[in-house]
């Protein structure tokens, strides 16, 4: 039985010109800056972003670190959403390695902060007995709230709050290039307010290893010496970023097929009895989505499904996260719909 995997979009397999170029790149040393692959995707992804810069790391966990590094001495404070990758699945690591507080902000459900909630909890630099607010963190798409994509104008209510109090802005934006295909804009007009910007090759781009941190020359250069701190220099890395090289060159457009199989399978769920799900909150890959009988435990659902060949995961006691990607094709989105009317109707 074939598996359809809908656990994420990092389960992506590299595309047959992805390996093609990865077999042919050209390589150096890249802590030297000797690799002229790596040197171009840096290049190509600074330009994209209209950044001035930008340096390639290994995963999304650490391009938010090493630019969270580069942003906070020790003791100082990011402000971030409750429901925050870096906060919920990063382990930690702005407190771990750089002595950074964190400050949470309820998460709306569309991903956004409220800008009020986000002014108070700015402190008051003033007082000796408060760490200092330094960097707003917002996150586009917003992956624990459905994938949610915040438009520019969302983004400009935050960034006056940072331009009053003189903060930095941060965006982790490991999926920003759905935000944008989403919102039908231009992915620089995204990152423009921010300061510093970690994307992901390895998401919905397909790419099998690689983020990109961008942002000005000055800011990724010292990035560049906290990415050597925290392990993350690399020798010929040019085999993978040949492939991220790909990745934005031909990967970005086809997002729009991943979400319009995200708005098929919610549409498909909404129909099912006992799923609890509104298709209109679905923008772009990501699917989130409960069960309305609690006498049905997730655990059970998941069980009967990986028994027809569907790999989904629990988020929680009560939710589900189906991801659509690269790989996955209409036809599979309509054998998961089978499949889990058929376990669903087994276990009511």
């Amino acid at each position: 039985m074939s598996t359809i995997d809908l656990r994420s979009d990092t389960v992506t397999m590299p595309s047959p010109a992805m390996r093609e170029a990865m077999y042919r790149a050209e390589l150096g040393d890249d802590v030297y800056r000797e690799d002229p692959t790596v040197n171009r995707l840096e290049e190509m992804a600074a330009e994209r972003l209209g950044k001035e810069a930008g340096l390639f790391v290994v995963s999304g966990t650490m391009g938010n670190l090493v630019a969270l590094l580069t942003h906070c001495a020790r003791g100082d404070e990011v402000i971030l959403g409750d429901h925050a990758h870096i906060f919920l699945y990063e382990a930690g690591g702005i407190s771990a390695l750089g002595g950074a507080m964190v400050h949470t902000v309820p998460n709306l459900p569309n991903g956004m902060l409220d800008p009020v909630q986000v002014e108070a909890a700015v402190r008051d630099t003033q007082n000796v007995h408060f760490p200092r607010s330094r960097v707003i963190c917002l996150e586009n798409t917003h992956n624990r709230c459905g994938g949610a994509a915040l438009s520019p104008e969302q983004i400009g209510t935050i960034k006056a709050v940072a331009d009053r109090h003189g903060l930095r802005m941060h965006l982790d934006g490991a999926r920003i290039f759905n935000a944008a295909v989403a919102l039908g804009v231009d992915v620089a007009e995204l990152a423009a307010p921010f300061d510093s910007v970690q994307f992901c090759f390895s998401k919905g781009l397909a790419a099998p290893v690689g983020s990109a941190i961008v942002g000005s020359k000055e800011f990724i250069e010292q990035a560049r010496r906290n990415r050597k701190i925290v392990g993350g220099g690399m020798r010929q890395a040019g085999a993978i970023a040949a492939a991220a090289i790909v990745a934005l060159e031909q990967m970005v457009d086809r997002l729009a097929d991943d979400h319009a199989n995200a708005k098929r399978l919610a549409e498909g769920l909404a129909e099912i009895p006992g799923v609890d799900i509104d298709p209109s909150t679905v923008q772009t890959n990501i699917v989130i989505f409960g069960l309305r009988n609690p006498k049905i435990a997730i655990a059970d659902v998941t069980s009967g499904l990986a028994a027809e060949g569907i790999q989904m995961n629990a988020i929680s006691p009560t939710q589900f996260r189906a991801v659509t990607h690269y790989g996955i094709e209409r036809d599979d989105i309509d054998k998961t719909l089978v499949a889990f009317r058929k376990v669903m109707g087994a276990l009511a």
